[in-house]
């Protein structure tokens, strides 16, 4: 299918200490990657620092860290001590993230999401490249910051990326993109902003059930989780998706949620959520794929199936 297969990292309801079975069984299956993420979980580090030293047949990527939650000078450092751990396995990934996340949940102001991104961006190369920036950005300043531990080789960085402008810095100043939550249909479309020679990574929403009914249903109830968020919303916007979800953010907005859900058709969902047999999903990666995903992460949506299972059902073959 492809040279790179990643999963996305911890699973639900495996304690992260039980995850060195886990990823010597990743690796056994043909699994090249472990993407972790931030959110409201285990941190994006943690799980790749264990996974670094454990099975070193993996590669390591996060998707994403904000670039609002940590300061400059720490987000340099934590680069560059998973960079030393991971010895050149390692690819960064930066990002806005969403209001939520980080005003809400960190007590941090979301503001010029696109400017922060940029400057800890522009900042994090200089820094990994072992110069000492004393600096005013736009959006914060650096004075006299020098790592003491500058990594052998700058690991790549690629940003998350959602719209235009951000996925178009993505491909002038950042190493690629990071995609979520779209459609295989719609990797074309954002792969021409970043532009080619890049890679574009997505993490990839999972149900492998044959119960089109239970797969819609919790596709359903992600997709107004997520896609009620403005930059989720704005980016389902600019790919086309206006008018089929208008019903559901007003909905949404009166406070119905119920009838938000209803009024998500099932197109929407058979595009954004992988459903199906094993086959049926393995297929509906290799789109991804052919469309210009160069390193596809699964991520497997926890519903009372057998993790074993599903893992090597959804392995590359």
């Amino acid at each position: 299918m492809t040279s790179r297969y990643g999963i996305t990292v911890p699973f639900e309801g495996v304690t992260l200490l039980e995850h060195e079975a886990w990823f010597h069984r990743l690796a056994d299956l043909g699994y090249t990657d472990v993407w972790s993420s931030e959110v409201d979980g285990a941190d994006g580090f943690t799980p790749l620092t264990l996974a670094a030293i454990w099975e070193p047949r993996l590669n390591l990527g996060i998707a994403v860290t904000p670039v609002f939650t940590r300061g400059a000078g720490l987000m340099a450092m934590s680069i560059a001590a998973l960079a030393e751990v991971a010895g050149g396995r390692f690819t960064m990934g930066l990002g806005a993230s969403s209001e939520p996340v980080v005003q809400r949940w960190n007590g941090v102001k979301y503001e010029n999401p696109y400017a922060r991104t940029r400057d800890v961006l522009r900042f994090v190369k200089r820094a990994l490249d072992g110069e000492k920036i004393d600096e005013v950005f736009e959006t914060f300043e650096v004075h006299g910051f020098k790592l003491s531990r500058p990594v052998t080789e700058r690991p790549p960085i690629l940003l998350g990326a959602l719209r235009p402008g951000m996925l178009r810095l993505a491909g002038r100043e950042a190493d690629g993109a990071i995609l979520n939550w779209l459609g295989a249909n719609d990797v074309a479309q954002c792969r021409a902003e970043v532009g080619e020679g890049k890679t574009i990574a997505a993490r990839l929403f999972v149900v492998p059930t044959e119960d089109a009914d239970t797969a819609r249903f919790i596709g359903r109830r992600m997709i107004s989780s997520y896609l009620t968020v403005n930059a989720y919303a704005e980016f389902h916007r600019w790919l086309g998706r206006g008018d089929v979800l208008q019903p559901m953010w007003d909905a949404w907005s009166d406070g119905d949620r119920k009838r938000a859900n209803e009024l998500i058709p099932d197109s929407v969902v058979d595009e954004l959520i992988i459903h199906g047999s094993y086959d049926e999903c393995r297929e509906h990666v290799a789109r991804y794929v052919d469309a210009g995903v160069t390193v596809p992460a699964i991520a497997i949506v926890p519903f009372g199936i057998d993790l074993a299972a599903a893992v090597e059902g959804l392995a590359p073959r």
